[in-house]
């Protein structure tokens, strides 16, 4: 088979059934996890396809989200061509676009595979992603003030919640209103921690037929340290217990020391489970 006729164009609305087929149907698949799927970002400058003879080979996708931050949202390519001919073609491509932008590209790394590429291209890993779980059966329930932990009032899901959300993460692990209020229309259970009619936290979990999982805990940065995050998440686990839950799973960053210390005080443990985190300065 010849590869010469392959060219990079940018990814269009039209692109969506292709582009599906590659991401269910292929063996080489790297999807970043989060409230928006990848084909939700098509229309986006930063999304590209890769096409032999007309037909849509691989794809490419690294909008950035938050600012400053370009997360490798999806690579995925077809049997037809080989992996290290879709990468060069498409990451070459994304470089040159996003050169001189002051942008970090990341990705969280799941397959071998994937890890290999990055490495080869310069990226290096920053941190680690480790698994925690909670099994409810071993949970004593306590009680939680009301007044302070509550459901988000839809008018509360906005530039509050943004602002905590900026004030408690490093800018590669913040979210932007768009991706919080997607965040929260999601939810399995959603909670806000308020003091004086401000926002100060919240909590973000999603449900399966396993349990739970905490995708999102944070707490203003002045307020850290005084048993808010460690609420927020108490209460959570009471809310799965009604639910009839038996599990609930939270990702974390194996050097972020303060968040390891509030769920192993809690009752988590590590499961062994964890991901390398790859980031790009360009």
């Amino acid at each position: 088979m010849i590869y010469t006729q392959l060219a990079v164009r940018p990814a269009r609305q039209t692109d969506h059934t292709p582009i599906a087929n590659l991401m269910y149907f292929e063996a080489h698949v790297h999807r970043h996890l989060d409230w928006r799927g990848p084909l939700e970002w098509l229309g986006a400058d930063e999304y590209w396809v890769l096409e032999q003879n007309g037909l849509v080979t691989a794809a490419l996708a690294c909008p950035p989200d938050p600012e400053g931050v370009a997360w490798l949202r999806l690579f995925a390519h077809s049997s037809e061509v080989p992996t290290t001919d879709a990468w060069k073609a498409l990451w070459e491509n994304a470089r040159a676009c996003l050169a001189g932008r002051n942008l970090l590209v990341a990705a969280i790394t799941v397959a071998d595979w994937f890890s290999v590429l990055l490495s080869e291209s310069g990226f290096t890993t920053r941190q680690q992603i480790v698994v925690l779980e909670q099994k409810l059966s071993t949970f004593q329930p306590r009680q939680i003030p009301s007044e302070l932990i509550a459901p988000p009032r839809p008018e509360q899901v906005g530039p509050a919640v943004t602002e905590v959300d900026k004030s408690g993460f490093a800018p590669l692990w913040r979210n932007s209103l768009q991706a919080l209020q997607s965040g929260f229309r999601q939810a399995g259970f959603a909670t806000v921690a308020q003091m004086n009619g401000e926002i100060i936290g919240y909590q973000i979990s999603t449900r399966n037929s396993f349990g739970a999982h905490l995708a999102r805990l944070a707490v203003s940065a002045p307020l850290q340290g005084q048993g808010i995050g460690h609420l927020l998440v108490q209460d959570l686990l009471m809310q799965c217990l009604r639910a009839g839950l038996h599990r609930l799973t939270v990702n974390t960053q194996n050097d972020n020391l303060n968040s390891l210390a509030l769920y192993k005080k809690i009752g988590f443990e590590l499961t062994g489970e964890s991901y390398n985190v790859f980031s790009l300065q360009l």
